[in-house]
Formats: C-alpha cells, structure tokens, sequence
C-alpha cells in the first residue's frame, strides 16, 4: 500500500490558485504526494515568474489544455470556464491514467477540486477516486450558494437568482444580516446562476465529501452550523511568498518599506481581477496625494491603461506591479490597507493585524466587506457619491478615521491572534484537517 496521493484541480485564477497551492504545501510538508494540475495556459505564465527560491517544494506539477487558442482571451473568465467545461471531461480519464502511470505504487487517491471544476469529481467518482470541494472564498459565501434552494423555496430570489425585492435576510441564526444585493453570484449574471453555478453546487452535494474553508470556525462560525461538511482547515499562511503568482513580484517594495517608521504606510491593492474604471483612477490618485501619507499602490500589469491625472505628484509613494502581499503586509512600516476585500487579501490582512479601509468590487467581496466593517469591526467602508465615485476627499478622510481609531488596530491585533491560533497545536482547524486526513487516508 503507497501513501495517499492528492490531486489538486483549480479554477485557473489567482484567487483560487493561490490558496489551493498554500495547501498543497500543507500537505507536501506532512510527506503526502501532490500532483497540481495547472492548465497549459496558466503554467506558462505562472512559470514564467518561478525562482529557485520558489521551486524546491516537492509538489508535481502536470498540465492540461482549456479548450482555447493562443488568440483567446483568457481574462474573460466565463470564455474559460465554458470552454474548459466542453472539453476536459473527455479528456480526463486519459490524464488520470497518465498520471498514475508515473508512479505505480501511488496513485491518486483524492482529488481537491475548487469551484467550476465540479466535473472533475465527478469523473473521479467514477473512477473510483474520493472527492472533496476546497472553497477559496469566505465560508458565509459558501453558505449564500449552499442556501440557493432555500431561497428559491421561500421566494427570496427567482429561479436566475435574482432578488424578488430589495431585504435583508439572515442565512442561520448566528450569521450576520445580509443584503440581498449582496448575494455573490449576482455580479456574474443570470447565465452563469443557471448553467454554472446551480448544477455546481448539485456536484458538490453529490460527490463532495467535505468541503474545505480557507477560513476558521472562530471567524465564521454561523456559516459552517449549516453543514457538518463545512469544513474550516485555515487560515492557510503556509509559506511566505506567493508561489502560485502568475504576475512577478516586485521586492523592491520591502527595501523601500525599511525605510519608514512603523504604521506608516498605506498599502493599496485591488487584487488579480477588479478594474477601475478611469475617473475612478484619477480619484484614487488624487486622493494618496491628499493624505500626504507614504502609499504603496499595486497596479497589477494589465491593468494600467489608466493615465495619471496631470495634479498627480506621488511623491510620496511607491506603485509596483504586483508585490509579495503577506510580506508586505507583515511589514512594521503599514498602518492600513485599502483592499478590494477579496478572501485571499481578507485573509492575509486579519492575520498580520493590519485594519483595513473597504473598496469591493464584484461578488463575495461586497460580503467579506461586512465582516470586515460590521461583525469583526477591523475596518472601515468607503463610501460612493451620488455619481457612484469614491472621491478624493473620502480616501483622505477615511484613512485618517481609520488610522486615528485605536479600538480597530487593537481589534485587529486580536483577531490576528484568534485566527492564527487555529493553526497552532491544538487549535481547531489543525484538528479538522487531521480529520479530513484520516478520512482521505
């Protein structure tokens, strides 16, 4: 009898490749064989930002096509996720069998699959293959698409997931209120409710044994009351530099940060999806010159189309193209973090103690936004005009709230030390992934 075998399949996008990776290393570092399963597209990008630093883990790496040619274009996520669907199901028990042809003695013998890659199960359950969903973002997400039934039942959306009006609603007794404009997949459009996201979640109710939160029973706990497969194994800090980054990152930022007193630097980063649009640039811009604060601005590459306003001095920033984020954040020298709300960010905010200021985007992150404010009170939102713009003046004066609140940074000190006690000897979610071990064993 080998040892158990992992095969990890990602949705290819950063927020979901990131933490799969991170826990992939968990289970490397345990002695456990790992293959991840990149798409060819997505391993050549992450390839081409890899070091020696990056590359001494003892994970296998394979890869499989997305269905595209080099001309499509891969940052419209629902051409990816509709293309991959039509052509890897086919596909894939060859690779399973090429993968297990490697090493005889080992094959595979549990697959961790992410959201939209629910096929994947279910051709592995028919191979014999156990199963389990890892869900990258919040577990209160996950528990908004694990109610969708409930919600058509009692009339609060429709059958496309729209909201029948405008109310709050509570998803268990100890969860947060919610608003309905804030149900995660609305953003994404009614197509994707019903051909994607529905059919998925039935996947998962099927062949997904647990389901696996990059979170803690500590920070979510009225979300995973609703299922005993809610399954809390985070946060997931396992290494320190972002190995699954499909963008370079600049380290030049960190010598630049030694360079300035503690809690002094803003940090700003919107993640590996959101776009401004650009007034909304120009607003961002003027309002760091505003503060007349050191800033850290991330404008990841690709998404710097948008021209600084001619006011822009920037004098006392650094903008970068993509950093090392958990260090940076870690870093003595940042006061705050204006963040997208993303979970891979809400994450490794809350654990290095830093208080956030609120700019979501899209989907969960307008949920993650009310944890952040409202239930674990470490941040701030920022608030749109009439017109629908954060103004210059907003940054300025919510920065300075946030900065000037000693009850947020020591809120945020606590919760970073609740979080990361959850992964120490001991702490629950260590336990609960020695559960899920013995049972994947």
């Amino acid at each position: 009898m080998g040892i158990p075998h992992f095969l990890a399949i990602p949705f290819p996008v950063q927020g979901q490749v990131n933490p799969v990776m991170q826990f992939c290393h968990v289970l490397s570092k345990l002695g456990y064989k790992v293959t991840f399963l990149h798409t060819e597209f997505s391993y050549k990008r992450w390839n081409r930002t890899i070091s020696t630093e990056k590359d001494n883990s003892e994970i296998n790496f394979v890869t499989f096509p997305d269905g595209l040619g080099p001309e499509d274009d891969r940052s419209d996520i629902m051409k990816v996720l509709f293309s991959m669907n039509n052509t890897m199901p086919d596909l894939f028990p060859k690779l399973i069998e090429e993968i297990n042809g490697l090493d005889t003695e080992n094959k595979i013998s549990c697959m961790i699959v992410t959201m939209n890659m629910g096929w994947a199960i279910e051709v592995g359950h028919k191979l014999g293959i156990k199963g389990a969903f890892f869900f990258a973002a919040s577990a209160s997400s996950l528990a908004s698409c694990y109610c969708i039934p409930k919600l058509i039942d009692d009339g609060i959306i429709d059958s496309n997931g729209i909201p029948t009006k405008k109310q709050e609603i509570q998803l268990a007794p100890n969860m947060p209120n919610m608003d309905t404009a804030d149900l995660p997949w609305l953003s994404l459009g009614k197509t994707f409710f019903t051909n994607q996201l529905v059919p998925e979640m039935q996947i998962m109710m099927k062949f997904g044994e647990w389901w696996l939160c990059n979170s803690a029973y500590d920070l979510e706990p009225g979300a995973f009351s609703l299922s005993q497969r809610f399954l809390p194994i985070g946060p997931l800090m396992e290494i320190e530099s972002n190995k699954s980054s499909f963008y370079e990152e600049d380290t030049t930022c960190l010598d630049w940060l030694d360079q300035h007193p503690s809690k002094s630097v803003i940090y700003v980063s919107f993640g590996s999806l959101a776009v401004m649009e650009p007034n909304q640039f120009n607003e961002l811009a003027l309002g760091l010159d505003l503060m007349n604060k050191p800033f850290l601005w991330v404008i990841r590459p690709g998404n710097d189309n948008n021209a600084y306003p001619n006011e822009f001095n920037g004098s006392k920033g650094k903008i970068v193209s993509w950093v090392p984020q958990k260090k940076v954040l870690n870093h003595p020298a940042i006061a705050c973090f204006i963040s997208h709300c993303g979970w891979n960010s809400t994450i490794e905010g809350l654990c290095s103690g830093v208080p956030f200021l609120c700019w979501p985007f899209f989907s969960d992150q307008f949920l993650d936004k009310s944890y952040i404010c409202d239930v674990w009170k470490v941040g701030i939102g920022l608030e749109k005009d009439e017109n629908g713009l954060i103004r210059k003046e907003e940054i300025e004066k919510k920065v300075d709230q946030v900065l000037g609140c000693d009850e947020i940074r020591a809120r945020s000190l606590k919760l970073k030390e609740i979080a990361i006690n959850n992964i120490q000897e001991g702490g629950k979610s260590l336990k609960n992934l020695e559960k899920f071990l013995n049972w994947a064993e």
